[in-house]
């Protein structure tokens, strides 16, 4: 095997990897259906016929409905919307605290503060990145009213928490942007709690650019979803709300383009998923070979979404650093063709720990004095210090590794390249110890 490449040695590979297109003949067939009919949008922010949207909004809610086996799915123009209008349809009051994940997207996080909520931060299980539901009790206060929990990595939330959630009574909100198609128990991820959010953006495994769904079987909750998106304060009157409590509305409207596309891409998400799992789970059996790596766990309930391929790396085993392992690995590959800029794909670690942000270490949104924040009654709470997350600070730290190299455009070939990365960087992990991420 000749030397590593990050000390001048032939790479593994170097063409670029095949961009995970989902695009093809049927979008644009879509789109030029829309352009045909002229019609962009048919929204109108008022209560009148219009103010469900058009003909593609509505199919595209009926048949996202249909796939997840939900009674109402609420097209909106982001998961960040999606995750505001979920929250606003809960009529909260301000100083209600949700409980969050610190590792995720940190739209997630930020919701809660838009209606005047507090985020708690809940320590995560190293298993399955997603809360754990022992130290979320830990987190429960008297003024607890929601969980919003996400399936982090394409993994689902455990039964163990929304048994909590019920048996406290709490809402249950779920972040599924990363999870489409992930089953908990023969049920679909974005469906195990109160209401659920999907994600429509690009990066996602089906997209329409940007946009989001929003699911729910309570009739209420999504109406008020629903009134939220669409400029909800013109609306009340005609729709007969009576508790009016959080429906200040925006314009969260998703376009007729956008549903169009979107409606193609859900008729794509079994098999685009199917391909992925089959490389998630193949390279998964392969890496188990190298003892310092703890590939993602799939148990038996669960089928996996994959958004990446989330790796636990033991420094203590290796020997060497994560990060100059993850140097090493990112070496002997190459950049995946159309995000030549991005580098190869492949991190050390996911986020900082959210509670981390500038807008929780100096607990400042509205204005200078810490409003909502302040609404606890008490300076300590919440527990926004470093090391009030242990597990979370510890994966993205020290452990984790996460890439995208699994997608469904990948060969087996093109798997292999990746396997024989690790593989080569392990095998020679000697010549790396005692570096830092420094030297390289």
């Amino acid at each position: 095997m000749s030397k590593l490449a990050i000390f001048g040695g032939r790479p593994v590979r170097s063409h670029p990897f095949p961009p995970y297109r989902t695009l093809g003949a049927e979008e644009i067939e879509a789109v030029n259906r829309v352009m045909e009919k002229g019609q962009l949008s048919r929204f109108i922010g008022a209560w009148h016929p219009d103010f469900w949207g058009g003909e593609e909004i509505r199919a595209l809610e009926e048949e996202w409905a249909a796939f997840f086996n939900v009674k109402h799915a609420i097209a909106v123009n982001s998961c960040t919307s999606g995750l505001q209008c979920a929250i606003g349809a809960l009529d909260l009051e301000p100083g209600d605290e949700v409980i969050v994940p610190p590792l995720t997207m940190s739209a997630t996080v930020v919701a809660p503060l838009v209606f005047d909520c507090i985020p708690v931060f809940s320590d995560c299980d190293p298993a399955t990145f997603c809360l754990d539901p022992e130290r979320l009790q830990d987190a429960i206060t008297h003024r607890t009213r929601a969980i919003l929990a996400v399936d982090l990595f394409g993994h689902p939330i455990s039964e163990e928490l929304i048994r909590i959630a019920k048996d406290k009574g709490l809402y249950l909100v779920e972040d599924a942007a990363q999870a489409p198609g992930a089953t908990k128990g023969g049920r679909y991820a974005g469906t195990l709690g109160d209401i659920g959010v999907f994600s429509l953006n690009y990066h996602k495994h089906i997209h329409c650019g940007e946009g989001g769904i929003v699911v729910t079987d309570d009739d209420d909750l999504a109406l008020r979803v629903r009134l939220i998106r669409n400029h909800a304060e013109s609306c009340v009157e005609g729709a007969g709300i009576e508790s009016i409590s959080g429906l200040i509305g925006f314009n969260f409207r998703l376009t007729e383009i956008q549903a169009a596309i979107a409606r193609e891409q859900l008729k794509k998400l079994p098999e685009l998923l199917s391909k992925r799992r089959a490389n998630a789970r193949w390279l998964s059996e392969e890496l188990k070979d190298i003892p310092a790596l703890s590939p993602p766990e799939e148990r038996e309930d669960v089928g996996h979404a994959y958004y990446v391929h989330a790796i636990r790396y033991d420094e203590k085993v290796a020997e060497i650093s994560r990060d100059v392992f993850v140097a090493a690995v990112k070496r002997e590959l190459p950049v995946m063709a159309g995000r030549e800029g991005d580098g190869v794909l492949i991190r050390d670690g996911y986020v900082r720990p959210l509670y981390l942000l500038p807008i929780f270490k100096q607990k400042q949104c509205y204005g200078r004095k810490g409003y909502p924040f302040t609404l606890s009654g008490r300076s300590e709470w919440p527990n926004y210090a470093e090391g009030c997350c242990p597990v979370s600070e510890r994966l993205h730290f020290k452990e984790l590794i996460i890439h995208e190299l699994i997608h469904a455009g990948l060969s087996m070939s093109d798997m292999k390249d990746v396997r024989d990365a690790f593989f080569k960087v392990w095998e020679k992990r000697d010549e790396l110890k005692g570096l830092s991420i420094q030297d390289i």
